[in-house]
């Protein structure tokens, strides 16, 4: 019998890989969270208005979420997981070292920035679906809660660490394009450290175990699938059509609720605005010097990482209600953020940011006991559109408003209590479902 175990040994140790990707995610997130901190401050200075900045930074928050409903298909289909990776980890690391020199540009420095925020979010569009297998796949040996746990751990560190290192450079430059260009040093660290692992472990299913079904032919060619057998593995096409049918394959009354829920999300991702908003207000009612907008932006990041991990113990334990905090605190987000003075501001900040880490953790665990496990890959997919047209439509009517932010309260006000309604439906709907199947 042909020895197949030498040909199954990954060149790194679950951890190892676990800890690396990690580590890739902290570097690159100091890059991708310093420029999102300061992205609105950067278009403000380079003539946009509040509008634009809105339509700018909302379009870009939405194609990092809509888009995975192509890349993620398309990873699976292609089973290039490495490679989606590495371009999706390698566009974020060019394109913001690159924001350095937009203000030199002249009349194209404002299309130039702009053009590449939107390529650095595409980035983590392509990467994100494709990542998440490769750590699924060594995180399932050491337990997908611990592995994914403490990747996000590195992963909020980065995200807190790249504003700070961005406000003390531009502090002591008095610039903002010494601070991208710094940016760049974290970045080569990803990019090498990534190519690193992939050298290492060029196919992550190793980590997978092996059952006697799926254990290679000993054979010397590998056995063709008879093409009579209908119960054969077919291949996986998950073009985005295919994934609107398995989003129709749910049951019509479960599809439902998750359609109710995911236009709760939709609701509550419009209210939270965009930081990107939020730091040309800093900037242009001059409440901080630029290079205090990144120590904001980290205040919020912090308050996510703490948002995520008290209501994700909280729901474990207690239920889904925790969720009505979401649309609770969103309600508050435009009146503080969009405030005149610097200590509400920062007030509404935090609650933006607890308001986000709850929208990006916990409310997407409802969505798992919502659907089934065989169509909870197509229901994420939907959801991120949902969430994606969201993010554009309340970032753009947040710009378009800047001048009239009474309207926007209420406006937000408004939504957020139809989401709390949203909210009652789709928890009422669910628990019938529950108790409504077999025991």
């Amino acid at each position: 019998m042909t020895d197949t175990t030498t040909t199954r040994t990954p060149g790194l140790r679950p951890w190892s890989m676990v800890l690396g990707l990690g580590f890739v995610s902290l570097f690159i997130d100091m890059v991708s969270d310093g420029a999102i901190s300061v992205g609105g401050a950067l278009l403000e200075q380079l003539g946009a208005s509040a509008a634009l900045v809105g339509i700018v930074t909302g379009a870009a928050t939405a194609i990092a979420l809509v888009l995975r409903l192509v890349t993620g298909p398309w990873a699976d289909r292609t089973s290039g997981y490495w490679g989606f990776t590495i371009v999706g980890y390698a566009m974020s690391a060019v394109s913001v070292p690159l924001l350095a020199f937009t203000p030199v540009l002249g009349t194209a420095s404002l299309a130039a920035a702009s053009t590449l925020i939107l390529v650095e979010r595409t980035g983590k569009a392509v990467r994100g679906p494709a990542k998440t297998v490769l750590l699924a796949d060594a995180a399932g040996v050491v337990g997908r809660g611990k592995g994914f746990g403490v990747h996000k751990l590195l992963d909020q560190i980065g995200a807190f660490a790249g504003p700070l290192v961005l406000a003390a450079i531009a502090a002591l430059t008095g610039e903002l394009w010494p601070a991208f260009l710094a940016l760049a040093i974290p970045a080569v660290i990803a990019m090498v450290l990534l190519a690193w692992l992939r050298a290492r472990v060029p196919d992550t299913s190793v980590y997978r175990p092996v059952s006697p079904a799926t254990e290679p032919t000993p054979a010397a060619e590998p056995t063709p699938e008879p093409a009579s057998d209908a119960t054969a593995r077919p291949r996986r096409r998950t073009s985005a059509l295919s994934r609107l049918s398995g989003l129709s394959a749910i049951p019509t009354h479960v599809r439902t609720t998750f359609l109710l829920f995911a236009t709760f999300a939709a609701l509550t991702t419009f209210g939270l605005l965009s930081f990107g908003v939020v730091s040309f207000h800093l900037v242009a009612a001059d409440l901080v010097p630029v290079a205090g907008v990144p120590l904001v932006y980290a205040a919020g990041m912090a308050a996510a990482a703490v948002g995520a991990l008290a209501t994700g113990w909280v729901y474990d334990r207690a239920g889904s209600a925790i969720l009505f905090a979401v649309p609770l605190l969103t309600a508050f987000v435009p009146g503080f953020t969009l405030a005149g003075t610097i200590g509400l501001v920062v007030l509404g900040v935090v609650i933006w940011g607890l308001a986000t880490g709850v929208q990006d953790s916990t409310v997407k665990a409802l969505v798992a006991d919502l659907v089934p496990a065989e169509q909870r890959g197509s229901a994420y997919g939907w959801f991120a559109v949902f969430q994606g047209v969201g993010a554009l439509a309340g970032a753009s009517i947040a710009g378009a408003l800047y001048g009239n932010v009474p309207v926007l309260i209420v406006t937000v006000v408004v939504l957020q209590v139809a989401a709390a309604v949203l909210l009652v439906v789709v928890l009422r709907r669910h628990r019938a479902e529950r108790m409504a199947q077999p025991a």
